[in-house]
């Protein structure tokens, strides 16, 4: 029996810098990373720490977005925080332990048509199929995530 092989779509980066500081091009965007003046940096850019939660509020919208379409449910606005907790005595202070957040807190408010099982199901599908939700939750940090339903607004 012959199987298909599994199709992967690549996703690249290429990155220089100096000190710190970064210039990051992805996709034919380009992008500066910098990081907290207590870990080096002139702040001049959004730390690395604050784009892996922003992959993450994104992948959420993202993945949500298809979810939402195999469900046949409308979606509107998004609203999303993402809250990381990390100690930083092992990345500044060379502390044994893991460098990794400790924590991450997201809430999800969402505008849509779907009832409240629907949604139960929207929100348990789209956290299973993020592949950003699936590297914080398979790191092994704590991962909290509340997801709020709220009525789309009335059409005008």
């Amino acid at each position: 029996m012959t199987t298909t092989p599994k199709q992967t779509v690549p996703f690249a980066v290429t990155a220089s810098g100096t000190g710190v500081a970064q210039s990051v091009e992805a996709g034919g965007h380009r992008f500066e990373t910098d990081a907290l003046p207590a870990f080096g940096g002139q702040d001049a850019a959004p730390s690395p720490l604050y784009y892996a939660l922003a992959a993450l509020t994104s992948c959420h919208q993202v993945t949500g977005s298809l979810v939402a379409k195999d469900l046949g449910i409308t979606l509107g606005a998004w609203s999303i925080d993402a809250v990381g907790d990390l100690d930083p005595s092992v990345i500044a202070g060379g502390a044994e332990g893991n460098a990794n957040f400790d924590r991450v807190t997201v809430r999800v408010r969402v505008e849509t048509d779907a009832d409240e099982e629907t949604f139960a199901r929207f929100a348990d599908e789209t956290a299973r199929r993020c592949p950003v939700t699936q590297l914080f939750t398979r790191s092994g940090l704590g991962f909290d995530s509340d997801w709020t339903r709220s009525s789309l607004p009335a059409a005008v």
